[in-house]
């Protein structure tokens, strides 16, 4: 049986959505709405976190390549889209 979400949930969780949204753009040259657009489920967000982490993290070029490598197989996806977006700009 489908869970059904409650009506506080589902405003709680529009709140986060946008918060996240808004967070994000903050640290990038996407405004809110691309960046829910682009990454709309939890699992979407949670891997550009991930992108996010890694390049924030990484003490210099050749450690951010060398973390972007180890874990592409967590980041892919977000790299796509965003590289989508950048060349259909």
């Amino acid at each position: 049986m489908p869970r059904r979400r409650s009506p506080i949930g589902a405003i709680a969780s529009a709140e986060t959505t946008a918060e996240f949204a808004e967070q994000l753009s903050s640290y990038s040259n996407f405004t809110a709405a691309e960046v829910k657009a682009l990454f709309p489920k939890k699992a979407d967000k949670e891997e550009l976190l991930t992108l996010l982490k890694i390049v924030k993290n990484a003490t210099d070029e050749n450690d951010r390549k060398a973390k972007l490598i180890a874990n592409i197989d967590k980041v892919a996806s977000a790299v796509g889209k965003i590289t989508m977006k950048a060349v259909a700009v």
